[in-house]
């Protein structure tokens, strides 16, 4: 894993739940509501940030701790933001995925949170473990692991809509004269996700190859609801650099599976991607984890850039 990650928390370790106080207490813009009676929401990165619009509509304003274009795996968070949690009339993030949000959450007292991470189900994928990761043969990655759980959860169609369940069941319950638009904005986004499914479902159901080759591990709930087998040049963490067997096994693994492409990502540097490409005269594409939009997005919200992402994957596994 990252160190820079555990570096955060252990910074923000150091911040007492006094000095939280006082410094939401002197925050001109405290208050669980706006001026104009909105409830303030606090997501952690863009798919809570998606989810908490969606479902909150036009009863909520929601801001988000991780600027758009920036890794948030290595969030680190300032006092005025962590105050922030703690005066936000609802709190929606992905425990396990920011150490910095996860132990400023704990230390915030906030009342109203929706941790996605309980909301559904979690499995281990694509660890990082010696520059190792290896496919099982049942049609989708895993790795030896280190008890850690894969939290990109919200590539998954059916998992996301699973959370904004959850998540409206918390809003509801900060702002329950709302609750009626909220279950009726939730459904609406369910309906929608369910389609975005059935469009996965059908757009990859005739295809030449299962394998994909990808810089980041973050498709392995995705692959495993299509059939699909992710082979990733590193595991969970985006900035991770592979062994040389890990390269070797990669070579092998592209001939013998008929891959045509090595997917890169919009935030992470792609040179090893490009790299292994031009060693095995493959073609990159992007294939957005959707951790973040920003002006290299193929699309400007969730289901834009989904859609990008299966067109990505039609092409390269051959799909008819």
């Amino acid at each position: 894993m990252n160190i820079r990650r555990h570096i955060s928390t252990a910074t923000l370790a150091g911040v007492s739940v006094l000095g939280l106080l006082a410094l939401s207490a002197c925050s001109p813009s405290g208050g669980a509501r706006t001026e104009d009676g909105k409830l303030r929401v606090t997501a952690s990165f863009y798919p809570m940030e998606f989810l908490a619009q969606q479902i909150g509509g036009k009863h909520v304003e929601v801001t988000s701790l991780t600027k758009p274009g920036a890794e948030p795996h290595d969030l680190e968070l300032s006092p005025q933001q962590t105050a922030q949690l703690g005066e936000s009339g609802a709190v929606v993030y992905l425990k396990g995925l920011q150490p910095a949000v996860d132990e400023a959450v704990k230390q915030s007292g906030a009342k109203h949170v929706a941790d996605a991470a309980a909301l559904t189900s979690l499995e281990e994928h694509g660890t990082e473990v010696d520059g190792h990761h290896h496919t099982t043969g049942d049609n989708h990655s895993h790795s030896e692991s280190e008890g850690g759980k894969d939290p990109h959860i919200w590539l998954d169609p059916v998992k996301y809509a699973e959370v904004a369940k959850g998540v409206n069941k918390t809003l509801a319950q900060a702002d329950p004269d709302h609750k009626a638009d909220y279950q009726k904005n939730t459904n609406a986004l369910v309906k929608k996700l369910d389609g975005l499914n059935t469009e996965f479902k059908n757009g990859l159901k005739k295809r030449s190859s299962d394998t994909f080759l990808t810089t980041h591990a973050a498709f392995g709930y995705l692959a495993e609801r299509y059939g699909l087998t992710e082979e990733a040049i590193s595991g969970l963490d985006p900035e991770a650099e592979p062994s040389a067997k890990r390269i070797r096994d990669l070579h092998t693994l592209a001939r013998e599976h008929h891959v045509s492409t090595v997917f890169f990502e919009t935030i992470a540097n792609p040179a090893t991607a490009r790299a292994l490409a031009g060693d095995l005269h493959l073609k990159t594409d992007v294939l957005d984890p959707l951790e973040g939009i920003n002006a290299k997005s193929r699309g400007k919200d969730y289901f834009s850039v989904q859609r990008a992402n299966l067109a990505a994957l039609q092409k390269a596994l051959g799909s008819k």
